[in-house]
């Protein structure tokens, strides 16, 4: 006869005082969990509810402008410092973690087109539609001093956009044309032009800091190497580009933002097709910056949203919008990868969290424990539908809603008459254009 005893030692579950956390026996083998699956399937459908309803990203809202904000700059160097200037002239530096305003000067008249500050941290440049260039020093001026620029450049025409060049005193403009500009001098050391009436954008590439591209107003985004006396190559695009953000992880890719409602992104390499079409937005996307990761941008867009976009993925996985905001004119995204900022119509600035669901503060090891936890089961169960459908739906606002349901029957719409017309001709007089061939109409070299 064969007996079993139980045997127990009290100190496997038995507290030394009430202090202490009450131990819980577990057995991590799965043949004796039957139900395991079924377990965190549940705990994974929790996990991602309560996921939607902590979703809170807006942050606080910077007001003081008295006119729409038409540009933003990050300080390379300080995480709490933003740069704002609005259409009336006005720059304004700002302390985001007490949500206030540290230094207000009147920069230009008329619109501040641009801003960047320098790659040390130490001075900021301006550009405005009175045609000037002016440097700026960081630092607001002491007691008794006036607010003066340390140096202003009157150009040619009016600039549309300016880059500062990550580790050199070198700075770019684009008006008619493309200036490379030495902090030292008054006067171009480089021009960059290829037939085109005006520039609307120029970024240097963070990596390969010798390239950088421009978007111009004849629907082509045009790509340069400093050290060449000539640009590189263009391509052409059925619509105008607003703006392009290089990925500052990857040096030859770079996002464009377009008036045709999508975001492309391109390998610089090989420009006949975009490497992915992002969609979602319903009306023309004004802007796009990238995370510092890489992994991820932002855009706005003139439907009165902002989407957060991961790079290889053609749908947003984000959608802000508050009921007063405007036309999103402006986005950033903070340089610890945890806040994007978006300027707006009217006159504010957004402060918002790149992670909706994230808890902020200082996390005790048994919460950074849960998280972690409920992460990784919501990575196991991502496919399943329920889950899926509870992690990616996103209320809307309805005029958008609306816009979006009626965009998706124009292009079903298109998509059946390809069809229909190739059904109906002669075998291989109509080719089958891909979405990513559709928007580019030639590339130039």
């Amino acid at each position: 006869m064969k007996v079993k005893v139980l045997s127990r030692n009290p100190d496997d579950y038995v507290r030394e005082t009430k202090h202490d956390i009450q131990r819980v026996p577990r057995n991590y083998d799965p043949s004796l969990h039957p139900f395991e699956v079924s377990r965190e399937y549940t705990r994974a459908l929790n996990a991602t509810k309560l996921e939607r309803v902590f979703a809170k990203p807006f942050l606080a809202s910077l007001d003081g402008h008295r006119d729409g904000v038409n540009c933003l700059a990050k300080h390379p160097r300080s995480l709490s410092t933003l740069l704002s200037g609005s259409c009336d002239g006005e720059v304004k530096v700002w302390n985001l973690t007490k949500h206030e305003c540290v230094r207000t000067l009147q920069a230009h008249e008329g619109f501040v087109r641009g801003m960047v500050v320098r790659y040390c941290g130490s001075s900021f440049f301006t550009i405005g539609d009175d045609k000037t260039i002016k440097h700026w020093k960081m630092e607001a001026p002491g007691y008794g001093e006036e607010e003066e620029p340390l140096n202003t450049i009157l150009g040619k025409a009016v600039f549309t956009g300016l880059d500062h060049h990550q580790k050199s005193a070198v700075f770019a403009t684009c008006s008619h044309q493309v200036d490379i500009w030495d902090e030292q001098r008054s006067t171009p050391i480089r021009s960059f032009t290829w037939g085109v009436d005006s520039f609307s954008s120029v970024r240097f590439n963070p990596v390969e800091t010798e390239l950088l591209g421009s978007c111009a107003s004849d629907r082509s985004i045009v790509l340069y190497d400093m050290r060449e006396s000539t640009p590189l190559k263009k391509v052409i695009m059925t619509m105008r580009t607003n703006t392009i953000s290089w990925n500052p992880m990857e040096a030859y890719y770079f996002t464009c933002a377009n008036e045709d409602y999508n975001l492309y992104t391109y390998d610089m390499r090989y420009l006949e097709n975009p490497v992915k079409v992002h969609v979602d937005h319903v009306s023309a996307v004004l802007d796009v910056d990238y995370s510092p990761t890489g992994r991820e941008f932002v855009s706005a867009s003139f439907d009165k949203t902002i989407r957060i976009f991961p790079k290889d993925s053609a749908s947003s996985r984000e959608v802000y919008h508050t009921k007063r905001m405007q036309h999103v004119i402006c986005v950033k995204w903070s340089a610890d990868s945890k806040y994007v900022l978006s300027g707006s119509d009217e006159m504010n600035i957004r402060l918002w969290k790149a992670n909706a669901a994230e808890k902020l503060g200082v996390l005790s090891p048994r919460e950074k424990q849960a998280i972690h936890y409920s992460q990784k089961l919501k990575e196991k169960f991502q496919h399943h539908p329920q889950i899926k459908r509870i992690a990616r739906h996103r209320h809307l606002p309805k005029v958008i809603h609306h816009q979006r349901n009626e965009l998706r029957v124009m292009k079903e719409a298109r998509r059946r008459k390809e069809m229909n017309v190739s059904k109906h001709s002669k075998p291989g007089s109509v080719p089958v254009v891909s979405e990513k061939e559709k928007h580019v109409v030639s590339v130039v070299k």
